[in-house]
């Protein structure tokens, strides 16, 4: 089981250069969690390639469905997005130095690897993978 964010699931759905990795890697782990944040994140990467042009709305349509089957299917597993989560978010603000820069989304996702009980999160996301090594975490990025 791996836990990684939303920069590493939009590259199973969106192709990008490490995509064909990506889905191999995640195709082979018997389970993946995400923090449930990534659900709405993930849809919001989407409609940014529609808004940008980069898909049309059918392609769109298609890959929200397919998500949303992934999901059904039970294919992501979800970490839920609680007041405790939320607390931790806040605790890690008030300690973490002042030369981090960490922005809310993924401290939430560190936050959530971290009560869940990882050690490592996957992500593609360069603030990301600083604010992992402020938070004890190693950050991973399939390539």
């Amino acid at each position: 089981m791996l836990f990684c964010d939303t920069s590493t699931l939009a590259k199973y759905y969106v192709q990008e250069p490490e995509s064909d990795a990506v889905r191999a890697r995640l195709d082979a782990e018997d389970q993946v969690l995400l923090s449930e944040f990534a659900r709405a994140e993930l849809v919001a990467v989407f409609h940014r390639q529609l808004r940008e042009r980069r898909w049309s709305r059918d392609e769109f349509a298609t890959i929200v469905r397919q998500f949303s089957t992934d999901e059904v299917v039970g294919y992501w597993t979800w970490a839920p997005l609680d007041s405790g989560i939320i607390e931790k978010v806040v605790r890690t603000y008030t300690t973490l130095p002042e030369d981090v820069f960490l922005r809310t989304a993924d401290c939430v996702h560190l936050v959530t690897a971290l009560h869940q009980g990882f050690a490592e999160v996957h992500t593609h996301d360069a603030h990301q993978r600083e604010g992992a090594s402020a938070l004890g975490l190693t950050a991973v990025a399939i390539e």
